[in-house]
């Protein structure tokens, strides 16, 4: 069987906490910023924990699981 490489792309995107779980940043941060609400914006800046249907196929793409 041969290893399985480690998605890039997947990687930047997220990172393990330390009971497992990833956490996520979320889109809309970038730019276009002026027309966001200082409380949207505000949210937008805190990581969220990626759901558990998801997880499991982005942990696998990261090697992790």
């Amino acid at each position: 069987m041969t290893k399985v490489k480690t998605k890039k792309s997947v990687k930047a995107r997220f990172k393990v906490t330390g009971t497992g779980k990833l956490m996520q940043g979320h889109p809309g941060k970038r730019h276009i910023l002026s027309k966001k609400s200082s409380k949207r914006k505000r949210q937008l800046k805190k990581q969220s924990v990626v759901s558990k249907a998801q997880s499991k196929t982005y942990a696998r793409l990261m090697g992790v699981a």
